[in-house]
């Protein structure tokens, strides 16, 4: 199996880094915001973030590809770098402390692309989670002061917590009927958001999340943290990975489950 410390090592060096430039301009009230062709806010800060990691991999792993939400696409090769500099722009733009910056390598293997190692960096609630492939998951503030990520082991959706971001996706996707009906049997619900419930997927503080319309981006570190935590993480689609356009995660035990209440299968 590929050893990924150092690659591991390296996204921490690239997550430190867009701690810094977000933090810096985090509640500025000069902060400058665009609006994008498909309606949804950037700043300057999330621009930043992604050119300030873009630079550094140039350097360091010059003969990796790169996606990032800002900057779209460069290079070619089995090896790709994957960034998000701020999931929850929205958040991070009204000075809401949920938002990280997301960035994980995916690897080609024999079944497509997957995520090998990820990073979630919330500066803001002074909170960083990662995972590398067969090394597990961790949360903490460094490689060295860590501890160890384990799913929950919650086995009846009556007893499970679900988190999730919003209910228009859900309309739009005419899974609102199921959506609510997960909503109903499940002990409790909260809509924390974003990259949050799928890191407390991984942690173990609830137990399943989703949400209907997803990029690359959004999921990849993700989908590696909460797998080598012990949980799963597919598509609604069932297909395992971040690769659906979506997202549903679990502990495992309720992953069938969740996908039969909000599943592509369910009518």
């Amino acid at each position: 199996m590929p050893d990924y410390h150092d690659d591991l090592r390296l996204g921490h060096v690239l997550a430190d880094a867009a701690d810094a430039a977000t933090m810096e301009r985090f509640k500025a009230l000069d902060l400058k915001v665009e609006t994008k062709p498909d309606m949804t806010p950037v700043s300057e800060a999330d621009k930043s973030a992604e050119e300030l990691i873009r630079s550094q991999l140039q350097r360091a792993r010059p003969r990796d590809a790169v996606l990032g939400e800002e900057f779209g696409s460069e290079g070619a090769g089995p090896r790709r770098w994957i960034i998000d500099p701020i999931d929850g722009t929205k958040n991070y733009v009204r000075g809401v402390p949920v938002w990280a910056t997301l960035i994980a390598l995916m690897e080609r293997g024999e079944g497509g692309d997957r995520p090998v190692v990820g990073i979630v960096s919330a500066p803001a609630l002074n909170r960083r989670w990662w995972a590398a492939e067969g090394l597990g998951a961790f949360t903490g503030r460094s490689l060295t002061s860590a501890t160890r990520l384990r799913v929950s082991q919650v086995g009846r959706i009556q007893d499970a917590s679900f988190a999730y971001s919003s209910l228009t996706g859900w309309e739009e996707r005419g899974k609102l009927p199921g959506f609510l009906d997960l909503s109903r049997d499940c002990w409790r619900t909260r809509a924390y958001g974003d990259f949050w419930p799928y890191m407390m997927v991984a942690e173990g503080t609830v137990d399943i999340c989703a949400e209907p319309e997803l990029s690359l981006w959004d999921m990849a570190a993700c989908a590696v943290v909460v797998q080598e935590a012990g949980g799963q993480f597919t598509g609604l689609d069932g297909k395992p990975g971040p690769h659906s356009g979506n997202a549903a995660a679990s502990n495992g035990l309720l992953h069938e489950d969740l996908l039969t209440y909000i599943g592509d299968a369910r009518h």
